[in-house]
């Protein structure tokens, strides 16, 4: 062996074994239902088809793989089935930034052709995440790789709509949406990212009344003045009609009571503007309020606003604020109100509730029966305080709007007769002529939730029947309403049965500060650099290292350079061991060739050896059962550098132990640290001549596991 561990020399020849031997394809077919072995099935989470791999992607394919690799190594057929996802706008909005470089943008093109050039881009970077994962040494089974926009996947994400259009969950309405004016298209509650922030409360003279308002510009749109029924200080108005002097001449407003209005804010009288805001919206439904849209689709005032159409939202405040006080009709500011804003999770513009038809989902009766599997334990939350969470969400659902204004994506199998759209069909073909096809796409969310029945669904022969529900799902919980909750509601109304047993929640990526990574504060590790530099293993194993389901994890730079030593501290210990056996050929008997000798008893330091390794073996396995992943590494790195390297090997120098034990140690801690630094370990093995490739060896302790099936 080599005096040190050169990743660069090994890992690729050693993945194109992995590949080349066909381990990573578990049986599909009758092979696999016949064979009554326990399936472990994890769909993998599709990252962006034109994304290059983040250090998000580096910590779910690290803990995946050692999930998987420790479950094939136990006998059990083991699919990770790997896939990308088109990502809807997320795609469209990075496309767009590419166009308007080039000083275009989407508006210079029809439909089909930006939809081809965004097709051709992602084609062209498909490949980058792929093959990034596999240089971590992801063991996904590529031969049943999906994406989110093959026709057959696209096909079933239609069955599935129409589905539930035919069970009369799915409607088509006016509401109150999220829309972002930038990237032009509207967004379901869960892609809001709400953020706090410091803006001025503004104080109106609405005739008798004095209102609080952040938004003096939507004012144009107001349809009532609404209190609180307790509120004894405008009992005597409640019910009436005001006349307000405004703007643009003088207007009358109707008087409401409404449980809703906070008599702490403000004054405990507000303007209520249906069309902008969603609880006004709700108001105005309960108490029949007209709606007058202000704002347009592209974040400009209506003629509804008079002099002030045209203005942006921002020019229009800045404008509208300086003719109240002008006029007389501002009574104060408040220039330190703080609020939370709902923002862009894309571009970080200020979202605009705004009055649109579109198709929503109930989701009432999907999240009952969501629930109840999680009542039943038919899925398991792991991460503390999680399930909370997620069913703090499904008992709070509201329904899910999933028309999205953009191009890319999956189109609606809907078709509209005549331009007021009034009537149409839900058909993956046109119903004939004089119908014509609605031109939103299904919020990408929608696909991605049915992201486990699909890829099994159109895979190979009786993988849905013999893989579905997965074993696990695992993904960060940043998701876990937006997709996990969402893969439940679908999963479960497509087949009856939750989509996987387990949900490992893994945490953000923290820099060693424990702040979050972002390219601006130019703390953000890049894993393909940190591979190039310390090799796959290193980053494996600083990101699982210690880490827990549900908690965030702080990795920078000095911890993966720590763990590229401990993958030398693996192939020295090897190179020792191997030194020993070639110094004891030839020699006379030793005590190496005693033990093999009739009647000989291990010395007490070897008893006490064998007992330390069935514990660690049993710790490990306990630990990775249970998804204690950060424990099962920690347990496996200190047993091996702490106990096996600074002790164990020590007494062989001294000839307390054996060198055939303390090989077989070698093997054995080899098989235990290999789901977690697989490429040094399997070098190892291989230098060593041991039997067959490691990742194909039965681990310890275990036997197969037969499928209740």
């Amino acid at each position: 062996m080599e005096k040190t561990w050169d990743h660069k020399k090994h890992e690729e020849k050693i993945y194109k074994k992995w590949e080349g031997s066909g381990v990573f394809t578990p049986p599909s077919g009758e092979k696999a239902l016949k064979s009554k072995v326990k399936p472990f099935c994890v769909i993998m989470p599709p990252p962006n088809a034109n994304d290059p791999m983040h250090v998000g992607h580096a910590m779910f394919v690290s803990v995946e793989d050692v999930f998987v690799r420790y479950h094939r190594m136990k006998g059990e057929n083991a699919l990770w089935l790997p896939g990308t996802d088109h990502a809807g706008i997320e795609t469209q909005y990075v496309f767009e930034k590419k166009l308007a470089k080039k000083g275009q943008s989407r508006f210079d093109f029809d439909r089909e052709t930006l939809y081809q050039m965004i097709w051709n881009y992602v084609e062209e970077n498909s490949g980058v995440a792929i093959d990034q994962m596999k240089r971590l040494g992801a063991s996904a089974d590529w031969s049943r790789l999906k994406f989110t926009l093959d026709k057959d996947i696209v096909d079933l994400v239609l069955d599935t709509f129409i589905n539930l259009h035919k069970k009369g969950l799915v409607y088509r309405g006016e509401r109150l949406v999220n829309y972002c004016t930038r990237c032009g298209t509207s967004y379901s509650q869960l892609e809001v990212e709400y953020v706090e922030r410091k803006d001025p409360l503004y104080y109106i003279k609405y005739g008798p009344f004095i209102l609080a308002t952040t938004r003096p510009e939507t004012k144009f749109g107001d349809t009532a003045v609404a209190v609180n029924p307790k509120d004894k200080r405008y009992k005597k108005w409640i019910g009436g009609k005001i006349e307000v002097e405004g703007l643009i001449g003088k207007f009358k407003l109707k008087v409401i009571a409404d449980t809703i209005v906070d008599m702490e804010f403000g004054t405990g009288a507000v303007k209520i503007t249906p069309a902008h805001d969603e609880n006004d919206f709700q108001m105005g439904e309960r108490h029949n309020l007209e709606i007058k849209q202000v704002i347009d689709f592209k974040g400009k005032l209506m003629k509804v606003a008079g002099k002030y159409a045209g203005l942006g939202v921002v020019n229009a405040r800045k404008r509208v604020v300086e003719d109240l006080q002008a006029k007389g009709l501002m009574e104060k500011i408040d220039e330190n109100y703080v609020h939370r804003v709902g923002t862009c999770y894309r571009c970080g513009r200020v979202i605009e509730p705004l009055p649109l038809t579109q198709f929503f989902i109930k989701t009432k009766p999907l999240a009952k029966k969501a629930l109840k599997a999680l009542d039943n334990k038919e899925t398991v939350i792991c991460g503390a305080g999680r399930e909370k969470i997620l069913r703090h969400w499904l008992e709070n659902i509201k329904d899910w709007n999933i028309s999205r204004q953009i191009v890319w994506g999956i189109r609606m199998p809907v078709w509209f007769k005549g331009k007021d759209k009034n009537e149409y069909v839900v058909s993956k073909k046109s119903p004939g002529k004089g119908y014509v096809q609605e031109t939103d796409t299904f919020d990408t969310w929608f696909s991605s939730g049915q992201w486990p029945v699909v890829t099994l669904k159109t895979n190979k022969e009786k993988d849905f029947e013999y893989y579905y529900p997965t074993t696990m799902m695992e993904t960060g919980y940043d998701i876990l309403p937006i997709w996990v909750m969402r893969m439940m509601l679908l999963g479960i109304e497509m087949t009856g049965k939750s989509p996987f047993k387990h949900v490992y929640l893994n945490g953000l990526i923290r820099d060693s500060k424990g702040q979050k990574m972002s390219k601006s504060k130019n703390n953000t590790i890049d894993p393909t650099d940190m591979i190039e530099k310390y090799g796959a293993d290193a980053i494996r194993m600083a990101l699982v290292m210690s880490s827990a389901a549900g908690q965030d994890k702080s990795v920078d730079e000095n911890t993966i350079r720590g763990m590229r030593n401990f993958a030398n501290k693996i192939w020295n210990a090897a190179r020792y061991i191997e030194s020993r056996l070639q110094a004891a050929e030839g020699s006379q008997p030793s005590f190496t060739t005693l033990q093999s000798a009739e009647g000989y008893e291990p010395p007490f330091a070897e008893k006490k050896f064998d007992e330390r390794l069935k514990m660690i073996i049993k710790t490990v396995n306990n630990h990775l059962e249970k998804f204690r992943i950060g424990m099962a590494a920690e347990t496996a790195y200190n047993e091996f550098w702490h106990w096996y390297c600074d002790e164990v090997i020590e007494q062989n120098k001294k000839n307390e132990i054996s060198n055939k034990a303390l090989l077989e140690g070698l093997k054995t801690f080899l098989k235990l640290l290999h789901p977690f630094v697989p490429f040094v370990t399997e070098a190892v093995w291989q230098e060593m001549k041991f039997e067959g490739l490691l990742i194909e060896q039965r681990w310890l302790g275990s036997s197969v596991r037969h499928s209740g099936k």
